[in-house]
């Protein structure tokens, strides 16, 4: 018998939990982008980022998933402590619409929904059916978990030892906290401790007083996940996983305070054991934001209390890759693009440093120039290795097309890194020979410089902003650039012509225009890979 129980619900929790994961991929796809979207936009104000969190949560399916997001938000630097908290607070209460959606007596939705999940994933002609075919799907194998984890704790209603045990739950409040709180830690997710509580209580073997505890406990057991994700991370993104755990453990020890009023008041929520159940879930996320909310900035000060330091400034490798986000693609992507954008402004500097050593003698620029190269051509590998093991996921067409754009304009951004640093070695080879360069020379240099710097500027803002207008604006003034070139190498031709410039400085001066031009067709690149002509 114990065989039967043990193997029932193990299986039950296999399927309670692949239904899950299976659901939120679903609605993740059908949301696609917009995910990441509000959860960068409607940050601003802690108010609305717990309605933010709520939602983004609701959608996900797992308050976990939305702190791993947040964690990884933090440590890209695309949001602060302040905006993460009130997401954390929204995302707890999110967390139980599915214990609420179980708590109903659905069962005979299980087999429906998985055949109706099924036909739409599989005979979907439309990536919306398929997604939305595979949410059905998932409610489907949610609910056939719930089923098959109530049928094979039946035998457990005769059982004194596990009897006695729930009833000491109900006795030892702590007790219970503690257990559930490290299974949940074990397979990270407090819906599915949820679910099994519930269950519990179809069968009749758990009354409230021993629910409540294991609810609670649930509640901090959630918070290893984005304890765990924070590992190697930034201190802000560390900050951020344990203001999830001091959170709920403060909330968990003001229940405990309140327990017998918050008892009473779940009991008159519903007449079934697993209505009072998910109600107690719900309950305790929304009294827990109610009642700190008010104390924003303190819990804040307590966060910086208890995780102390100031971040310092990360100069080395890349800074927004974080691949815990890989299993979230729409922020994997949008962490890939910070990326690019932050080389795209290295890149434009090395440029600009290496003409202004080239033009205006600054050598002790050379050495800098090198190492930025050096770390350039260190993220082009990181970005594209992270790509790469993306693509391995499940995207969509139009993430398709982001992460071979990005990967694209990541070779451009590498190869202007490039020239930029041939510029460099030129002005070291005017300054090894001592040669002297002509004002004229400088000048018509630094002209056709500011023509491609404008040009990449340009084209980072279009990657920056998607801007289609401004990318195709940087494709026309490929022809201005190409000109310019032409005549600045002819004007230089006469020169050599009448010998008022040294064969070897004239060498290297028509290499810097080169190095220039090809800076410009690598900017056009850029431009064709927003306005979506590289393909």
């Amino acid at each position: 018998m114990s065989w039967f129980v043990a193997i029932g619900m193990f299986g039950g929790l296999g399927l309670f939990l692949f239904g899950i994961q299976m659901m939120a991929s679903g609605m993740q796809k059908m949301a696609g982008d917009r995910l990441r979207h509000i959860l960068e936009i409607f940050t601003g104000k802690p108010i609305v980022g717990v309605f933010t969190g709520l939602i983004v949560t609701v959608l996900l399916q797992s308050s976990s998933t939305t702190t791993v997001m947040l964690v990884g938000f933090v440590n890209a630097g695309l949001m602060n402590l302040s905006q993460a908290l009130g997401v954390i607070m929204g995302a707890n209460i999110g967390t139980t619409i599915t214990a609420q959606i179980i708590s109903f007596k659905l069962e005979y939705l299980a087999l429906p929904f998985i055949g109706i999940g099924g036909l739409f994933n599989f005979f979907g002609r439309r990536r919306l059916y398929r997604y939305l075919g595979q949410t059905i799907l998932g409610f489907g194998l949610l609910f056939l978990g719930m089923v098959t984890m109530s049928e094979a704790m039946h035998p457990l209603r005769e059982n004194p030892f596990f009897i006695d045990l729930l009833l000491r739950f109900g006795e030892r409040p702590l007790l219970g906290i503690l257990i559930s709180a490290l299974f949940t830690a074990v397979i990270q997710s407090s819906s599915a401790v949820t679910g099994i509580i519930i269950a519990l209580s179809l069968q009749g073997l758990i009354s409230l007083q021993s629910a409540i505890p294991l609810i609670l406990g649930s509640n901090i057991g959630t918070c290893i996940t984005a304890v765990l994700a924070s590992i190697g991370a930034s201190l802000p993104a560390r900050k951020t996983a344990y203001a999830h755990v001091l959170f709920n453990t403060i909330g968990v020890i003001l229940m405990l305070i309140f327990l017998k009023p918050f008892t009473f008041l779940v009991l008159e929520s519903a007449d079934t054991v697993a209505r009072q159940a998910a109600n107690a879930h719900t309950l305790f996320n929304v009294l827990n934001t109610i009642v700190l909310f008010p104390f924003f900035k303190y819990f804040i000060r307590l966060v910086n209390i208890v995780v102390p330091g100031e971040e310092s400034a990360v100069n080395l490798g890349s800074k927004y890759l974080d691949r815990r986000m890989l299993k979230a693609p729409a922020v994997a992507i949008n962490s890939s693009k910070q990326e690019l954008l932050r080389m795209a402004n290295m890149a434009r500097e090395v440029v600009a440093d290496s003409i202004d050593a080239f033009c205006r003698g600054s050598w002790k620029k050379i050495p800098h120039i090198l190492q930025a190269e050096d770390l350039i051509d260190g993220l082009e590998k990181e970005i594209n290795v992270y790509l790469q093991e993306l693509s391995q996921h499940s995207l969509t067409r139009q993430q398709t097309t982001s992460v071979s754009g990005i990967m694209s304009a990541a070779n451009d951004l590498e190869r202007i890194a490039d020239h930029g640093c041939n510029i460099a070695h030129l002005a070291e080879l005017v300054a090894d020979g001592k040669f002297q360069i002509t004002p004229k020379a400088r000048e018509e240099v630094f002209s056709l410089f500011e023509k491609v710097d404008d040009m990449l500027g340009k084209a980072i803002e279009a990657l920056a902003d998607e801007n289609v207008h401004l990318a195709r604006e940087v494709i026309q003034k490929d022809d201005i650039v190409d000109e310019l070139e032409r005549i600045l190498r002819k004007n230089h031709i006469d020169r050599v012509n009448r010998k008022e410039c040294v064969p070897a400085v004239g060498v290297i001066y028509l290499d810097v225009l080169s190095n220039l031009e090809r800076i410009a067709d690598h900017c056009v690149n850029l431009g064709q890979v927003v306005s979506g002509d590289f393909y």
